[in-house]
């Protein structure tokens, strides 16, 4: 994989981390459906970013995103305990992967 498509599926998945973020915090019930498909599509997109093809700064913070996303996966599949809070942790994620796929 070239470093233009590792760089393209790093700001899939912060994408989709902001949008996320946004949906929940917006109106959670009435995006749920939405978040579910960017869930499963972000997955997606993670199966195929190999860390170890990353430079060491994208690599370690990736590692991160990677340790932590089950998690935020199965809390955006239910009733996140407080919206806010967790929208804000991925519109975090969003922004750190968004600025580590520079590297690329």
């Amino acid at each position: 994989m070239t470093n233009t498509e590792l760089r393209q599926l790093l700001l899939d998945i912060a994408m989709n981390c902001t949008r996320m973020g946004n949906w929940i915090a917006d109106d959670y019930a009435g995006k749920k459906g939405r978040v579910l498909l960017f869930l499963d599509q972000t997955s997606a997109y993670m199966d195929r970013v190999s860390p170890d093809a990353l430079p060491p700064g994208a690599q370690t913070v990736f590692r991160k995103f990677v340790s932590e996303y089950p998690a935020l996966y199965d809390e955006a599949r239910q009733q996140p305990k407080d919206c806010a809070r967790f929208a804000e942790r991925l519109m975090t994620w969003g922004s750190v992967l968004t600025h580590r796929s520079s590297l690329l």
